[in-house]
């Protein structure tokens, strides 16, 4: 038995060869002994074959590993090529000039940060300030941040002041003309850790940011657009304050309350009809314009029907347009359910439309419109009549365009 299997009976024909080794035995023959070579053969084969299967598996990670070191080496090799072909990628020399802050953003490497500074003209070439990193024996890592740079750095200087010599960048908050409350307060936690919380209290409590009684206690048109350094340990409360002094030191500057007097209006409501301007034209040109519309008006009691203050009620954003349902806006704000001026003002004004509104063009237009949103391009008129052809242009425009 072998392996569990009975052996089979031997067969008539198998007999033959047996006997006759029999026979040749009794003959003085005798079977040769197997070599030990032989022997040898026959207990390896089970450990070759074993080898051989290893050698198959193997040879696939092989190729690919051969592959792969060959394109990396071709890689390299076509990189020094072509470098030394080529020469240096074009490079600044010194340290630069002027300032610009750049902004390196989470997921950035240094070949997106290279592109990025050859586009600002931080560096005259990409190529030259990659390969800076590329030197690097340190292998320096690259931190999210803004850093303070120049303009027309060499590759070199440019690495540096990414890596060892570190200049982080002032965090700024920049409030833009017309900016309302809320997004004042958009923009300063979008890039500040102070807590909206924090901001929301300092604006509920007016007396802690300065905010003058003509205020109201609402600093809707006290939060001066311009950019503001965020100081080592800025609150809520100092950030909003630097906000509120700002537009108490423009309008000293321009002698609002005087002037204000000097057209029958107080101080508030010059902010008031500048807020104003800052949504109804586009133009430097057109805020003296609009301005003298709106005070004619007044002059007579016509209601102002200004789309800008019903959008302020209803917040609508992206065209310039309102529907009836808004229009009919109980709202004191809705200046064509209410003739004067809106209660205060419905953003911040900036100094050039303070200034409009302090001295308006003159004229005895009753009406405007804007025929060309994407000029600003605005016509006035005197009459109903000759306001409806112009408002037709305006209509005409926006059924052929995106932008209204």
């Amino acid at each position: 038995m072998s392996g569990g299997r009975r052996r089979a009976t031997p067969s008539s024909r198998e007999e033959e060869p047996r006997a006759a080794a029999r026979r040749a035995e009794k003959g003085g023959g005798r079977r040769a002994a197997p070599s030990r070579r032989a022997e040898t053969s026959r207990r390896a084969a089970p450990t070759s074959r074993r080898g051989e299967a290893r050698k198959r598996r193997l040879l696939p990670k092989l190729i690919v590993l051969a592959v792969v070191v060959g394109v990396l080496g071709a890689g390299y090799w076509a990189f020094s090529f072509v470098k030394e072909r080529l020469g240096p990628a074009p490079d600044y020399t010194g340290e630069g000039t002027g300032e610009i802050v750049i902004q390196v953003e989470e997921g950035s490497d240094w070949l997106s940060v290279a592109n990025m500074l050859a586009e600002k003209d931080v560096v005259k070439s990409a190529d030259a300030f990659y390969q800076e990193a590329l030197d690097d024996q340190a292998k320096s890592t690259l931190k999210v941040g803004a850093y303070q740079m120049r303009l027309k750095m060499s590759a070199e200087a440019a690495y540096r002041a990414l890596t060892t010599e570190i200049v982080p960048a002032d965090v700024t908050v920049t409030v833009p003309e017309g900016a309302r409350v809320g997004q004042v307060v958009e923009a300063i936690t979008a890039v500040t850790d102070i807590p909206e919380d924090d901001l929301l209290a300092a604006l509920d409590d007016p007396t802690t940011i300065g905010l003058p009684e003509v205020a109201n206690g609402n600093a809707e048109g006290y939060l001066f657009p311009a950019t503001y350094t965020v100081d080592t340990g800025e609150t809520a409360v100092s950030l909003l304050s630097k906000m509120v002094s700002k537009t108490a030191e423009v309008t000293a500057s321009l002698d609002i309350e005087g002037r204000a007097a000097a057209l029958g209006y107080t101080t508030e409501e010059i902010l008031t009809v500048a807020s104003i301007l800052e949504y109804e034209a586009k133009l430097d040109e057109d805020y003296p314009k609009v301005a003298r519309v709106l005070y004619n008006r007044l002059d007579i009691d016509m209601p102002l029907q200004l789309d800008s203050t019903v959008s302020y009620v209803s917040e609508r954003e992206g065209d310039v347009w309102t529907t009836p349902e808004e229009r009919a806006n109980p709202s004191e704000y809705n200046t064509y359910q209410h003739t004067g001026l809106p209660p205060g003002p419905i953003g911040s004004p900036g100094e050039k439309t303070i200034e409009a509104a302090l001295n308006p063009a003159d004229g005895d237009w009753l009406y405007f419109v804007a025929v060309d949103m994407e000029t600003g391009e605005t016509k006035y008129a005197t009459t109903y009549e000759e306001h409806e052809r112009n408002a037709e242009e305006a209509r005409e425009y926006c059924r052929d365009s995106d932008i209204c």
